[in-house]
């Protein structure tokens, strides 16, 4: 005979509510990814108002009249300049004289840049044929973070059904704007077009585009009796050429500030870049300022309000539909705000742990960094270290210098080590190499060794010392 039995098993499940989804999403919009979202929420809930305030466009501050509070800037359209114009006229600092009693807004300064990329588009809008444009295009868009080419003429060729003739011909009027170099394809041909730009300014040596162009390796590994008996010319000759050349030269084109090649220290080029948080130094000390808090004002719609209380009256004659569209909306538009409002609390309350934390290095500079992980963060606030990450990814912070980082720089230990690397090749007398850059930090207390010292080396785009 067959026995029957029955077994009760009990399995747990997690499951995720969409109203934490949403949140989640959210949170780790960009800054430009959440106004994108608002708008198109705005036009697609008609029960979700955005009130219109004025702010001041380049700090977010709200403002009554015509004056900005924070940034002393009338509001009218004439008086804000367009930041382009400020970027090819150099206006950034000399064009703007503030008197005594005006407050400088460094925000003023950042909206004022455009990337390079927007740049090299305007100035070849003026070189080349409508049609070309894409082409233009297409080139400016290849470039790395250092300025050299991508894009193979091959590539190009095929792509935009030309003739290599074209294709040099709108890379050459690429590679001759400034900074000097960009659209370079290697090393060899940046270094040259450098040369000829110097060259055309009235700064030039005798050899160095013949070294460059012929004998850039033997350069590179300091076999200066070799190419000196190669070109006949004494071993001097060569020597003053390859200081010429390390001391007028750039190999990093695109991250040169001012467009001149320079050994000065390789600086990234700023873009537009409006930061999320704004970390200032206050009568109280440092103070945490959430941008988007000033400039999204978000309600429910007054006459959905005025709806959803006659819904629920019984007296109220509305159809299932017409209940169920109010209730819909209304409610989304609830949690949209109340996914809005999280964002900002949790944002600041982690950028208020780090105001406390690394007070020094807001306050002092980079080597006053301290160690610190999003776990550490997680444990210390009690918000999940997924939370944190989502919270701090594609966004910036202003400190009180002036300077827009972004969040996770808070969680990059080896800023402070790069920053004295930096500074030792900087004030170098002779070129250090990786190992003796090692024996110094240890002596300065870093225990970094000689592997990771040329890793960061390379990340700061600094040559290794046999090219220096």
């Amino acid at each position: 005979m067959m026995e029957l039995s029955q077994d009760v098993q009990q399995e747990m499940q997690v499951r995720v509510s969409p109203r934490l989804i949403a949140a989640n999403h959210i949170l780790e919009m960009s800054s430009q990814e959440l106004q994108s979202t608002i708008s198109r929420e705005i036009e697609e809930n008609p029960a979700l108002d955005m009130l219109d305030i004025t702010v001041c466009p380049t700090c977010g501050q709200p403002v009554e009249g015509e004056t900005c509070p924070r940034c002393s800037r009338r509001q009218d359209d004439s008086s804000i300049p367009d930041p382009t114009e400020q970027y090819l006229e150099n206006l950034a600092w000399s064009g703007q004289s503030l008197g005594r009693d005006e407050e400088f807004d460094p925000l003023t300064l950042v909206a004022a840049q455009v990337t390079l990329e927007e740049k090299l588009l305007a100035d070849m809008g003026t070189m080349v044929a409508v049609e070309d444009m894409p082409i233009a295009e297409y080139l400016v868009g290849s470039l790395d973070a250092d300025g050299y080419l991508r894009a193979s003429m091959y590539e190009v060729c095929s792509k935009f059904e030309i003739e290599p003739e074209k294709f040099e011909e709108i890379l050459g009027c690429l590679q001759s704007l400034e900074p000097p170099g960009i659209g370079a394809r290697d090393i060899r041909e940046c270094m040259i077009l450098q040369l000829r730009y110097l060259s055309s300014r009235g700064v030039e040596h005798p050899l160095a585009i013949d070294l460059v162009r012929d004998f850039l390796e033997d350069l590179g590994k300091h076999k200066f009796n070799r190419i000196a008996q190669k070109r006949n010319v004494s071993c001097g000759e060569v020597e003053d050429a390859w200081e010429f050349i390390k001391t007028q030269l750039n190999p990093h084109p695109a991250q040169g500030s001012d467009g001149v090649p320079t050994r000065s220290g390789p600086r990234p080029v700023q873009g537009y870049v409006v930061p999320d948080v704004i970390i200032s130094l206050g009568e109280q000390g440092l103070e945490v300022e959430i941008i988007e808090s000033k400039r999204f004002a978000l309600s429910i719609n007054s006459m959905y309000q005025q709806l959803l209380i006659q819904v629920h009256s019984a007296q109220a004659q509305y159809s299932e539909s017409e209940r169920e569209h109010v209730h819909q909306y209304v409610s989304r538009a609830k949690m949209f705000i109340a996914n809005i409002n999280q964002r900002r609390q949790t944002m600041q309350k982690i950028t208020g742990f780090l105001v406390l934390y690394q007070k020094d290095f807001l306050l002092n500079g980079v080597r006053q960094l301290k160690p610190l992980t999003r776990a550490m963060l997680a444990e210390r606030t009690g918000i999940h270290e997924s939370t944190v990450s989502r919270a701090t990814a594609s966004k910036f912070v202003m400190l009180p210098s002036g300077e827009v980082i972004p969040f996770s720089n808070f969680f990059t230990a080896s800023l402070s080590v790069k920053d004295v690397i930096k500074d030792m090749i900087a004030n170098e007398n002779t070129a250090l190499t990786d190992q003796e850059i090692a024996v110094h930090l240890k002596e300065q207390g870093y225990n970094v060794a000689r592997r990771t010292v040329a890793k960061y080396r390379d990340q700061l785009n600094i040559l290794p010392s046999s090219l220096r």
